[in-house]
């Protein structure tokens, strides 16, 4: 008997029936984009990337606007009295006090604005110069690229901490202002090469070349078509930049060459408190906790920028 499917002139039954249906696309999940809504959908899938991004939101309104937090978080009334010096934690002092009977969590709370200013500015800065060397270098090549690269390697081997060590001893006036301009001047080599090797792949790519074409000048196509492209890996970098700045500084302090007293910071705070941590161990524990929070909050969320940001890494 010959199957009605294989008969002649008889359609096949796969020809009758539609095509089965795709299975549905799970709720919630939206087709996939743009590199940047890609990294973002990345982002917000991961639990430790809100924590990180909630310690430092919370350090930032710390800085930004000390006193409501003091004002919540304890009994502090604004005096120091040395009859309270390194009295331990209590109920309404709930981080004790300082050498000199200042409420410690008002202090350590004061403490983080200079952290994390001189971490914000040095890496603003540091990213603002690499951008136009990079840029430079990578666009134009030749002598101007074989300058700047051999200046970029004399400073890439400047230890950090110890270059502006012998820097800040060399100049003992100085504040934050000094401090943020040698720590700039020693934290753009990175970051300047990250540019350069972007700038030097796309100067050639089509659309450059399109551009130039059409009498686009240097400066156009550096700023409209290259910078654009170019400038998102060297921002991942430069997160990545702020939590180990914001380390360097509170060594600095802590060093001695850094900030200096009447100033308050984390380092100093942690300078203060070496002598005295066998006998009193909140004057270190404090500061500590929090400048350990801030740095290791930020380099694990530039760490998840970067993976998000390179598919090699997902």
């Amino acid at each position: 008997m010959t199957d009605l499917d294989d008969s002649p002139g008889t359609p096949r039954v796969d020809d009758v029936l539609p095509p089965p249906a795709a299975p549905p696309e799970p709720r919630g999940r939206k087709a996939s984009g743009s590199l940047s809504s890609d990294a973002w959908r990345e982002l917000r899938s991961r639990p430790l990337v809100a924590l990180c991004a909630g310690v430092v939101l919370l350090i930032v309104l710390m800085a930004a606007v000390p006193r409501p937090f003091i004002a919540l978080l304890t009994h502090d009334s604004g005096r120091c009295e040395l009859a309270d010096s390194r009295v331990g934690p209590s109920l309404d002092h709930p981080f004790g006090f300082d050498l000199q009977g200042c409420d410690y969590l008002a202090q350590v709370v004061r403490g983080s604005r200079p952290s994390l200013l001189i971490g914000l500015a040095v890496t603003c800065g540091a990213l603002l110069l690499s951008v136009l060397l990079g840029l430079l270098a990578g666009f134009y090549g030749g002598w101007v690229d074989s300058l700047l690269s051999r200046v970029t390697d004399v400073f890439f081997g400047l230890p950090f901490v110890l270059g502006a060590t012998v820097i800040l001893v060399a100049f003992p006036s100085h504040g934050l202002g000094a401090m943020t301009l040698v720590l700039v001047g020693l934290g753009w080599t990175t970051m300047t090469r990250v540019m350069r090797a972007q700038v030097i792949a796309l100067k050639d790519a089509d659309y450059v070349h399109a551009a130039r074409s059409t009498g686009a000048g240097p400066l156009r196509l550096m700023v409209r078509h290259i910078l654009p492209n170019a400038v998102t890996p060297v921002v991942v970098v430069a997160m990545l930049n702020i939590g180990n700045v914001i380390s360097g500084e509170a060594t600095l302090d802590f060093l001695g060459v850094g900030l200096q007293y009447p100033a308050l910071s984390w380092g100093l705070q942690l300078n203060a408190a070496q002598s005295y941590f066998l006998d009193f161990p909140h004057l270190l524990l404090f500061p500590a906790l929090f400048l350990s929070a801030t740095v290791l909050s930020f380099i694990l969320l530039g760490d998840a920028v970067r993976d998000a940001y390179d598919p090699k890494l997902r």
